[in-house]
């Protein structure tokens, strides 16, 4: 999923962590969850919550869900933003 954000096309995750700017996608040749996942399993390990949620909803994307942003999509990226309004939230909102 692309978005423009300030002139720039982003290569988004579910849940809007920017794949492209990601130093996990050098290190471990990663092309995303939506690519490399598009099943929910997540590249980290494991399934992915925020990826199911949103296709059983058929979401594009978590920024498109009626409780945008919820509790999980904020507990997700809690250690980078823990007011829940960091770069992941304002990507999707983008």
């Amino acid at each position: 999923m692309t978005f423009g954000n300030g002139g720039r096309i982003m290569n988004l995750s579910m849940c809007g962590i920017d794949c492209d700017a990601c130093k996990f996608k050098l290190e471990n040749k990663c092309e995303g969850c939506r690519i490399s996942a598009p099943k929910g399993e997540c590249v980290w390990g494991g399934r992915c919550e925020l990826h199911d949620c949103a296709a059983d909803k058929a979401l594009p994307h978590c920024g498109k869900c009626a409780t945008f942003p919820c509790d999980k999509l904020i507990e997700a990226h809690k250690n980078e933003n823990p007011e829940g309004n960091g770069i992941e939230i304002a990507n999707l909102r983008a």
